[in-house]
Order: structure tokens, then C-alpha cells, then sequence
């Protein structure tokens, strides 16, 4: 009995990771072997830029409330301090939002913080 092989799993396999890979350049977007490698380095790329995105945006949360806080005579840490002394749970997140786009607010947190 002759050998049989699923070509047609196997040729659609290969269809949808060069599907993937298109708009890259050169061999990274057509040739099945490069083509593979290029996909799965992007997979862990993205697998680790998930986690490292929370990290990124806390930073950048708490550069905001700094300068914000630094309007009023604070900084970051002694603010944060104020903060938990006072048992006010505003999140970094709320806090840099505040910051930036409702002034009036944050001077408010800043004040009964004070």
C-alpha cells in the first residue's frame, strides 16, 4: 500500500504562518524555515512584553504623580507615604489620571493629604 501523506494539513500549516509573517522583510516573510523562526521569536516577544508592560505603565504613573505632586511642595515618596498614613487607597493609576487631566482634584488628594 503506498504512503500517505496529509499534504493538505501540512501545505495549510505552512500557509498560516507565512500568512503571519507577511510584511516582513525579505526571506523573514516567505521562506518557510526563516518564516518560522521570525513567528515564533515574535510569539516570545509578546509573551514577555505582556508582563513587562504592567512594569512600564507603573512607572510611567508614578513619573506623572511626581510631577505632579512636586507642584505643591512633595515629592513621589513622601506623597505615597502621606498617602497610606492618611489610610486613602487611591491606586497609581487613579492618581496619575488625577494628575494629569483633573488638576483641581488632585490638589484636592494633595490637600487632605497635607
Amino acid at each position: 500500500m503506498p504512503r500517505s501523506v496529509n499534504a493538505v494539513a501540512s501545505r495549510a500549516r505552512r500557509k498560516k504562518i507565512l500568512a503571519l509573517t507577511k510584511g516582513n522583510f525579505g526571506a523573514r516573510a516567505n521562506v518557510w524555515t526563516v518564516a518560522k523562526n521570525t513567528w515564533e521569536k515574535g510569539q516570545q516577544y509578546a509573551y514577555r512584553d505582556r508582563r513587562k508592560k504592567k512594569s512600564e505603565f507603573r512607572a510611567l504613573w508614578i513619573q506623572r504623580i511626581n510631577a505632579g505632586v512636586r507642584n505643591y511642595g512633595l515629592n513621589y515618596s513622601q506623597f505615597i507615604g502621606l498617602l497610606n498614613k492618611k489610610g486613602i487607597q487611591l491606586n497609581r493609576k487613579v492618581l496619575a489620571d488625577l494628575a494629569m487631566n483633573h488638576p483641581k482634584a488632585f490638589e484636592a488628594v494633595v490637600n487632605a493629604v497635607k
